[in-house]
Formats: C-alpha cells, structure tokens, sequence
C-alpha cells in the first residue's frame, strides 16, 4: 500500500461555487443541514452567492471546515484512509477531525468561534513575498519590531504579519520579486493576536480532545503526533505561531510519505509541496467529480 498523507488547505483558497456540486449527495447535503443549524446561516448560499461574505473570516473558516470535511468524508466512504494529516492553517482543523481528535459538530463548533475571534481583531496586517532572499528577511525580521514570519510555505515563499508599518518596512529593505498584501483583517499568527488568542485558548481548554487515530503534522511542530494533550497544546499555541508549512512539506518523505492527497477548493498546498519535497505524487480532491469511482 502506499503511504499516504491527507492535507487541507486553509484561508485564501476559498472559490465561488465551492462545494455546491456536494448538494447532490444525501449524505452531504444532511451535513449542510448540519452546519446550518450550528452556525445559524447557510454555507451553500454564502457559496453560490456572496462573494463579499466568502471573503470575510467569520464566513471563509467555517465554510472551508464543511467543505473539506465532507469531501474527507466522501473519500473515506470509498474505502480510502491516510496515514499522516496535515494541515495549513485553518486546515489543522479538519486534520484533527479526520484523525479523530474531535466530532464533526465539536470541529465546527470551534471553527466558528475562532473565525469569529479573528475576524474582530483588526489593526495588522499580512503580507506574501515570493522569490526573496531568505538571509536577509530573517535578518531585517529580526531587526524590526512588531513583524514576525508568519507562515513558512516553501523556500521562495513566506508570509509576513505585523502592524502595517512593520511590515511596510520589511517590504522596503528585501527585495523579492513580488510583495503582495493579503486580504485578511488582522496579523494572523503574530504576537499581534495574543487577546484573540487568550479568549480562545479559554474555549480549546474546554473541548475534550481524543487520542489521534492517525498522526497529525502541526503548524507549529512539523513532527506528527497522537497524544491529545499534545495535540490540543499546539492548537492553542497556532493562533499566535508561524505555520511551518516548509518543514511540514520536507517531514513527508522523511515519514515514509509516498503520496499527497490534497482535499479541498484550488491545489495551494499541492503547489508548495512541489516545491519544496521531491519524488512525491500529488493528486487534487477538490469537488465530488474528482472522488474516486
């Protein structure tokens, strides 16, 4: 059998019309019925028709969460299981679902007070730059208060996140061949969100974690793990820690991965794994007609 890991994309990868095609499976469309009652809106309609709300945390997270998780969900009933999960940002959560750390109900749960928590907490801001010198970032970065590297994604491409000048001033001393300013409210995974945080590590305390089912690769340790303590530690620090993508990409080969499968709208974390892991198949779930037959 080949080794497999399973990976979720997170923020930013988010489509109009992403997950609609999931509405014509019963057992999918009672999981939209689902969620609606958690939430309290509808994530079909957010889908097909607002644009504007898809964009906005509060909507974006727990959107991604259903459709992630149901397409995990389709594949599985297919027979099909992986041995490592992984996942980037937003994503983590849907890996420890997959893994069995918590319930679908108890995953969007969480998913929707998070989005909510970061969603208010504005004043920072978060910047991509590709094709830099890594040397000199880390150098500048370390010269330059209130602006942390804040997501590792491959050797040519990292996100910065600070207050607006901090990351200005990063912007002008390294020369990368593009700089773009992401469409986020706040400076995710910075020190920025500490507040946010603190109010959400209050409710990740009292969400009862399981025992992972298959190893999960955290953002903020690349080193697959099982234990819930463990597990649910990480999660408390990742709202506040650089997502490691990098190093979780370089991980894959060295735990015996032959194989990446990843779930959900666009092929983002397919794209930096290429980039960075060699020799490593790479295949794409992103709506039901992708499912195996």
């Amino acid at each position: 059998m080949t080794k497999t890991a399973w990976v979720f994309p997170g923020q930013g990868s988010q489509a109009l019309n992403m997950g609609i095609d999931l509405l014509k499976i019963s057992s999918a469309k009672a999981k939209f019925d689902q969620a609606e009652a958690i939430l309290g809106w509808s994530v079909s309609d957010i889908c097909e028709n607002d644009e504007e709300k898809l964009s906005r945390t509060a909507y974006t997270q727990p959107c991604l969460y259903v459709v992630e998780s149901i397409l995990a969900d389709l594949l599985r009933e297919k027979g099909q299981q992986p041995n490592l999960v992984a996942g980037h940002s937003l994503g983590e959560y849907i890996a420890l679902y997959v893994a069995g750390v918590f319930d679908w109900s108890t995953g969007l749960q969480l998913v929707k007070r998070r989005a909510e928590i970061m969603d208010s907490a504005a004043g920072g801001m978060m910047a991509a730059l590709l094709n830099f010198d890594r040397e000199k970032l880390e150098k500048v970065i370390s010269a330059t208060p209130d602006v942390v590297l804040a997501n590792d994604n491959s050797p040519a491409q990292v996100v910065i996140s600070g207050t607006p000048e901090a990351v200005q001033t990063v912007i002008s001393q390294v020369k990368a061949k593009r700089a773009l300013p992401l469409k986020v409210s706040g400076a995710f995974h910075s020190h920025l969100m500490a507040a946010a945080a603190e109010e959400f590590q209050a409710i990740l305390e009292k969400t009862d974690f399981q025992t992972a089912a298959i190893p999960v690769s955290s953002n903020v340790d690349p080193v697959p793990e099982i234990d819930a303590n463990i597990l649910k530690q990480r999660l408390i620090q990742q709202m506040t820690g650089s997502v490691r993508w990098r190093e979780i990409s370089l991980q894959l080969p060295e735990n015996g991965i032959e194989k990446v499968v990843e779930i959900g709208p666009g092929n983002v974390l397919t794209g930096l794994i290429k980039r960075t892991a060699s020799g490593l198949i790479l295949e794409n779930i992103r709506h039901a007609a992708e499912l195996p037959e």
